[in-house]
């Protein structure tokens, strides 16, 4: 029984030799990508010439509920500032602003169905439509996360 036990924790201890290295692992380094705000209340999130578009948290807080999304087709062409769409809540309407200009790549068709996913989490699962850029330079237009919520201060001591 003895020499079966030394057997065992011989080979338990070539096993723990072994997963050792198998359990090494890296870390790679991840590009910092910073989101962009409207004074409407939409934002852009640039990933190189990429983009993914949606409505900030206090927008969707404000709407209420949202029960309807419209949303750009794909492949459209989008102008920086024009309409590409709109969210209906239980209490308002109000149309989506291109934060950007670009050729729509792809929908949030989720959305169509679970409309309430831009209350639960506009900044990822409610997030509207993504674009290939046409102009990367109109991100230098648009509000950082510290401007914005000194815009968001500013203006909610106006109402």
């Amino acid at each position: 029984m003895a020499l079966l036990m030394r057997s065992t924790m011989r080979l338990v201890t070539q096993v723990e030799r072994v997963v050792l290295p198998i359990r090494a692992f890296s870390v790679t380094p991840t590009i910092f990508a910073e989101r962009k705000y409207t004074k409407k209340h939409e934002w852009v999130l640039a990933d190189g010439d990429m983009g993914t578009v949606g409505i900030t948290d206090f927008a969707a807080e404000q709407l209420g509920d949202i029960v309807f999304v419209e949303l750009p087709e794909k492949d459209a062409k989008i102008v920086k500032g024009e309409s590409t769409g709109a969210v209906e809540s239980v209490k308002a309407a109000s149309d989506i602003y291109a934060p950007v200009s670009g050729t729509v790549t792809e929908r949030n068709e989720v959305l169509e169905q679970e409309p309430g996913k831009i209350n639960k989490s506009p900044f990822d699962e409610g997030w509207l439509y993504k674009l290939k850029l046409s102009d990367k330079k109109e991100l230098g237009d648009l509000l950082s996360e510290k401007d914005y919520q000194e815009f968001k201060k500013e203006d909610e001591g106006h109402d």
